[in-house]
């Protein structure tokens, strides 16, 4: 992508958000349109891909704070349409650029930092901050977009999803992750030409994969159209890739989801993203977790927590309850008098966290027969009578005589 291009690109349009947009706005923006635009879930649909593809460019922008305040300093410099020279508004204005001292012309070099005449190079000036993002100014950086066009290339970064039960959540799973991303041709291995050829050097860019083109003033560096910017030419393009190398593969990974994690948290697999090109180390894979829920337990950080029932007669008494945990059974000692409501602490019966293990919250809770019989309802009077205690003596005595709570 040439320098022109990447500043006339609006990233903020691209995600939907506004220019002063905070981190939290812009990811939020980004995982809802990869979601919708997913090739997975859009087969076949090429603008839909095209939506995708400017999506995760722009994430990749605004979401690295130091890009995303150089492209914002580019965008200001030039405005949103480009280089303009002589325009007024985002360009530069319409008188020309301004007299050096002593009446002398103006010298672009000073505008990108490399002296006129003298050849010599001077630091700061408009090519540092150009060089930040597209990897140096002047020749400098021309050659290193070169090498950088015709070297080895980092693979793409990946994301999918997995949606786990609650135990396996909490407590680690290892799971087979089936997704579409691009990957090495398997017919040539990656090197676009039909097997039994081989590429050869681009005669345009000499292998260097960016050409540079003048417009007025400036010049401007650019993939090279002939060989894509790749730095090579296929002639007998390989049939199953057409010559690019790469096709849109389904692949299944097995993949290690820790212990501990929560619904909506994103995990981060080095290097099993899309592959590198020319030798280029692979990208990453990003899964995004999704939690069900469970009919038993319920999560508080790394805590547990589990309501259990008990009778009146249990909760009086005393007694001692075999309670269910995602690894098995634990017993837990009531004692005589327990109040509805109490919570018990099960200690490391929990989550699995990174550095401390979490605890069981156990709550119990007195179940109230709906209906009783007749020889039910003569028992529990005739306790009543025997106990003959009010459990409110204080809301019954105002009661009594009158008065308020």
């Amino acid at each position: 992508m040439s320098t022109r291009d990447f500043i006339e690109k609006d990233y903020y349009a691209a995600l939907g958000v506004a220019k002063d947009a905070d981190a939290a706005t812009i990811k939020k923006a980004y995982r809802a349109l990869a979601r919708d635009l997913h090739p997975d879930k859009n087969p076949g649909n090429a603008q839909a891909e095209a939506k995708f593809k400017d999506a995760s460019e722009a994430y990749g922008v605004l979401s690295d704070p130091a890009k995303r305040k150089e492209y914002d300093e580019a965008r200001r410099l030039f405005g949103g349409g480009g280089f303009r020279p002589g325009a007024g508004g985002g360009g530069f204005p319409p008188g020309g650029f301004p007299a050096g001292s002593a009446g002398q012309p103006f010298d672009l070099g000073d505008l990108f930092g490399a002296g006129s005449g003298g050849g010599g190079a001077r630091a700061g000036g408009l090519g540092d901050l150009l060089g930040g993002l597209f990897g140096g100014g002047g020749a400098t950086g021309t050659r290193s977009r070169q090498q950088a066009a015709s070297g080895p290339a980092r693979g793409q970064d990946v994301e999918t999803e997995a949606t786990l039960a609650f135990d396996e959540a909490v407590l680690g799973v290892t799971v087979p992750l089936r997704m579409q991303s691009p990957g090495s041709c398997p017919t040539c291995h990656g090197s676009g030409a039909k097997p039994g050829t081989a590429p050869h050097t681009c005669p345009v860019c000499n292998g260097a994969g960016v050409t540079s083109r003048s417009q007025g003033a400036f010049a401007f560096s650019e993939p090279c159209r002939e060989c894509r910017g790749s730095g090579s030419v296929v002639d007998d393009p390989c049939a199953t890739c057409r010559g690019s190398g790469i096709t849109d593969q389904v692949r299944t990974i097995t993949v290690r989801i820790p212990a501990g994690v929560k619904d909506g948290q994103r995990i981060r697999l080095a290097g099993k993203g899309a592959p590198g090109r020319r030798g280029g180390p692979a990208g990453d894979l990003f899964v995004v977790v999704h939690v069900t829920g469970s009919e038993l337990f319920g999560r508080s950080g790394d805590d547990l927590t589990l309501d259990v029932p008990i009778s009146f007669a249990e909760a009086a008494l005393g007694t001692t309850l075999t309670v269910p945990t995602l690894d098995g059974t634990v017993s837990l000692k009531v004692p005589p008098g327990t109040a509805g409501g109490r919570t018990f602490r099960v200690r490391g019966r929990g989550v699995h966290g990174k550095g401390r293990t979490g605890d069981l919250l156990v709550t119990v809770s007195i179940a109230v027969p709906t209906s009783l019989d007749a020889d039910a309802r003569a028992a529990v009077q005739a306790l009543a009578a025997e106990l003959d205690e009010d459990p409110r003596p204080q809301v019954t005595a105002a009661v009594r005589a009158g008065g308020g709570v």
